[in-house]
């Protein structure tokens, strides 16, 4: 008996132990603290030394103790921002808290008053009134990218400075809305109900670490007009709290009830008035006997349409000891705040109240148009001190190095960072940098060549000088409109300086470069008179080659070789084949013997049909015959003839060879035995296989590295101009290969290309359609929409499956990414068995896929490695035993209380909620 005896103790024990753990995603930072340490309550606190620079202070607070309380990071006073930046989990819900403890840290006895911003976003503005009061600042947000920036900045009295800084992870559908991707929750009030103390509850008896403070702490304005009658309840029975946002069960074991039949209150409500998020939370916790009820409703002075539903929390809450979270999601608050809860005639006992949230919207900022840019930028740079300032690069206030504009959505206008010891090449990101007037990177170590700044057409100081920079001057500079100043001396530049500077009236200073200098102009007109004999010769011999090779070919083809064309097809046809050379060219009767005569068809399309075949070495064919005996068919066929005859890549379909006789056009491919991913997806073969997440991803890869070969390892860039998910075909391994190349096209010079719009719907271009310029970003428009398949496994137009007013499946997934819900579109025959942040990956970089211009959307290579990321997390969470594959609440957004109420639209992206509000979003 003893032994099972020790095991229940030692599992009690490390169950008691692991319950009060921190979560995963939690960060508390003790500014100005010097080392890591444990607190009373099991939180892990660290310094934020290696974070941020600032000065440090010691301060003391008669009954604190709390060791992240006993110091102070503080700032200077002036124009400049000061940011932590963190690392998190994108498309993540977390908790963010500050806290500011003055303790006249400063010996002024000035009470500070300064701004808090995450990211470029207003947060609140810190006023100190009381030197012994922790002032706190809490906000719960949906992140976007991989960190989050806290900045304090604009002190109008004191020096900005902090105490703490903590961020919480969520899980799961805590504090969803359907506006959390353009607004923040600020918390206004949490307020345990019915508190046997002033002490507040937090981590441990809250896994999350939410500071609910007690009813029966009586700070200025906190609450008041509490009515007679009121009571406090508490019990020690469990209380089942495991529906959305999860309250701690210590909150909800106790409550005040209104003996005379009402609860009024009165709260301040910081940041009101405006549109805000308010629940409150009841669970029966008392003995009612069997001829006993409890009902109620809420009642706000002024606001009628608020006291509508009836509450009655046992039967609400299907049960005693459950929770019951009736709330509105959308909902106009004043600053002052009044409310009730008052009995129903019909009911024997008064109303309950266990605990209540409030928290106001606040709209995001996003920041300045080339955050992005900059953030790169600096990432090269981890150990500069001028790049690690943190925030936006703009506001709230401007990096030290960077000067903007005053748009609302500013853009970098000035990059000073002159004498910061940079080497390597001029950083890339710079030329994206399309308002940029001013640029200082002289002083350096930079080498290699002068990037292409044409894309800043306001170009008007260029300052190089004192580096080692390589390569000749672009002619490009002599066609900046604004440029003034170009310094480029002391550098190791060559060749002739564009004749285009030499005339412009500008400051260039190139001396101290040796091989630079200016072109002679009795050379110049000896090299025209050279090079023009030399074109007019070339020209000549050419003429007479093509003509000699012509004859010659004709002569040999055999009569029946020439294809059933138009004559004035032929010189098209001679010339492919002349370029299919290096491609084997079948007799019809061996792809009759292969086919057996074309008896197994396994594929058709608008190009014609495809069978299966058979070589006599026992070797596995796709026989495609051409149908379209058109120009453009031909067209078509000779084009995929010359284009596969030189391109071979693992993830594009082999090209084995073409026949052209009696009038018929055969190519002739490897055979892949798994057929299509379309018909994986949505035909006979999803049944019989379910494609799983992991298979997925790796298909998307492959094909991403064909389509990145066709981009970029060929030149010139080869666009496909017709990517589908039939086009996308699977070997024997299920590894994919892109096929169909009938209707691609070299790039000229990596130029656009004016082209007849081809393509199939659904997966074509919109740019493209619209303006009939095709580029490479053209085909990462198909692929977005081919990663939205192997998400969904919808068909990329359908009248049934998105909706009423929805036919398109960029517009419905769209929709539901960025408004966070992305269970709407996962496929569902994936059974939750998929990781949901690799899934996140994949939506957000179809949706930049898919961006309506073509110069927003990424390059495929940079899709290539967000999907390779999103292998990486499907992966790591697979080996390290995370099989929670999804959101742990399926029904996350059904919290109504009462059926009837009707949910707000999704807001649309930079407008107020004065401007959208219809009524209450009850839930």
């Amino acid at each position: 008996m003893a032994a099972p005896l020790l095991l229940v103790v030692f599992l009690l024990v490390l169950f008691l132990s692991s319950s009060a753990a921190q979560m995963p995603g939690f960060i508390s930072l003790d500014c100005g603290g010097t080392d890591e340490y444990t607190d009373d309550i099991g939180l892990e606190w660290t310094p934020d030394s290696n974070i941020i620079h600032g000065q440090t202070a010691s301060i003391s607070i008669p009954g604190e103790s709390r060791k992240q309380y006993m110091k102070v990071r503080y700032f200077p006073a002036d124009s400049s921002k000061y940011c932590y930046t963190l690392s998190v989990k994108s498309r993540t819900r977390y908790l963010v808290r500050a806290t500011f403890l003055y303790g006249n840290f400063d010996r002024s006895n000035v009470y500070p008053k300064f701004d808090i911003f995450l990211g470029a976003t207003y947060w609140s503005t810190i006023v100190i009134s009381d030197a012994a009061t922790i002032e706190v600042q809490e906000l719960v947000l949906l992140t976007s990218s991989p960190t989050v920036s806290v900045c304090l900045s604009n002190a109008s009295t004191g020096q900005p400075f902090i105490s703490t800084l903590e961020l919480r992870q969520f899980n799961g559908s805590l504090y969803y809305t359907i506006y959390e991707t353009q607004f923040f929750l600020k918390l206004s009030a949490r307020i345990n109900f019915g508190a046997e103390s002033t002490d507040s509850v937090r981590f441990p008896d809250d896994p999350f670490d939410r500071i609910w403070e007690s009813d029966a702490k009586r700070r200025a304005n906190y609450l008041v007009d509490v009515a007679p009658g009121t009571e406090r309840v508490s019990t020690t029975m469990p209380i089942d709290v495991s529906t959305f946002e999860m309250p701690p069960e210590k909150v909800m074991q106790t409550a005040v009830v209104g003996q005379n039949g009402s609860l009024t209150y009165r709260l301040d409500l910081d940041g009101f008035p405006g549109y805000g998020w308010a629940f409150s939370y009841f669970a029966e916790i008392e003995e009612l006997s069997p001829n006993e009820t409890r009902k109620f409703k809420l009642v706000v002075p002024g606001m009628p349409a608020y006291s509508k539903p009836t509450v009655n929390v046992q039967e609400n809450a299907q049960g005693k000891y459950r929770l019951y979270e009736p709330g509105y999601t959308n909902v106009s608050l004043p600053f002052v705040f009044s409310f009730g809860f008052k009995k129903t005639n019909d009911s024997s006992r008064g109303p309950i109240l266990n605990a209540l949230e409030i928290y106001v919207y606040l709209q995001i900022n996003y920041g300045s148009q080339d955050a992005i840019v900059m953030a790169s930028l600096v990432s090269h740079y981890p150990l500069s001190d001028w790049a690690q300032e943190g925030g936006d690069p703009c506001l709230p206030a401007s990096w030290s190095w960077v000067q903007c504009s005053t748009d609302p959505q500013p853009r970098i206008i000035s990059i000073f960072l002159s004498g910061k010891n940079l080497t390597g090449d001029i950083p890339t990101e710079l030329s994206k940098l399309a308002g940029l007037v001013e640029i200082h990177l002289d002083g350096n170590s930079l080498t290699g060549l002068i990037p292409d700044f044409s894309r800043s057409v306001n170009l008007n100081k260029i300052h190089l000088e004192n580096n080692e920079l390589t390569g000749p001057l672009p002619s490009y500079l002599a066609n900046l409109p604004s440029l003034k100043e170009l310094y480029v001396q002391n550098n190791h530049l060559i060749g002739v300086i564009p004749k285009g500077l030499l005339n412009k009236n500008i400051i260039l200073n190139y001396s101290g470069n040796k091989g630079l200098h200016k072109e002679s102009k009795d050379l110049y007109h000896v090299i025209i008179i050279v090079f023009s004999v030399l074109g007019a010769c070339l020209f000549l011999l050419s003429i007479i080659i093509c003509c000699l090779f012509l004859r010659k070919t004709r002569k040999n083809l055999p009569k029946d070789d020439v294809p059933n064309v138009q004559p004035a097809q032929k010189l098209g046809t001679f010339f492919s084949e002349v370029s299919a050379e290096t491609a084997h060219r079948y007799t019809l009767s061996e792809i009759e013997d292969a086919t057996g005569k074309f008896e197994r068809r396994i594929g058709s399309g608008g190009f014609g049909i495809v069978y299966y075949g058979k070589m006599v070495d026992g070797k596995e064919i796709a026989v495609k015959v051409l149908t379209n005996d058109s120009y453009q068919g031909i067209r078509e066929f000779l084009n995929e003839v010359t284009l596969l005859s030189r391109i071979h890549h693992r993830n594009l379909v082999t090209f084995l060879g073409y026949s052209q006789q009696d009038g018929r056009n055969i190519l002739v491919y490897e055979f892949m035995q798994n057929g299509t991913l379309k018909e994986h997806l949505r035909g006979p073969l999803a049944h019989e296989r379910n494609l799983g997440w992991i298979n997925r991803l790796e298909i998307a890869e492959d094909a991403a590295k064909g389509i990145e070969y066709l981009h970029t390892g060929c030149f010139p860039t080869i666009i496909h101009r017709d990517l589908k998910s039939s086009n996308i075909l699977l070997d024997k391994h299920m590894r994919a290969k892109v096929a169909d190349f009938g209707l691609s096209k070299p790039a000229v010079d990596g130029s656009h290309i004016s082209s007849i719009v081809r393509g199939t719907v659904g997966y074509l271009d919109p740019e493209y359609y619209t303006s009939q310029q095709l580029t490479e970003k053209s085909d990462v428009y198909s692929f977005g929409v081919i990663l939205l398949e192997l998400i969904s496994g919808q068909e990329p137009i359908s009248s049934e499956s998105f909706g009423l007013n929805c036919r398109n499946i960029v517009a419905w997934a769209k929709s539901h990414v960025e408004s966070g819900n992305i269970e709407a579109i996962i496929d569902p025959s994936l059974r939750d068995d998929y990781n949901v942040q690799s899934v996140w990956k994949i939506a957000e970089i179809s949706i930049m896929c898919v961006n309506p211009h073509g110069s927003q959307r990424p390059s495929i290579t940079e899709v290539l490695k967000e999907i390779q990321g999103a292998i990486e997390v499907e992966r790591g969470s697979r080996l390290g035993g995370d099989h929670t594959m999804g959101p742990q609440s399926k029904n996350s957004t059904d919290h109504s209380m009462n059926s009837n109420a009707g949910e707000l639209a999704t807001p649309e992206q930079n407008v107020t909620f004065p401007e959208f509000f219809l009524g209450p979003g009850l839930r």
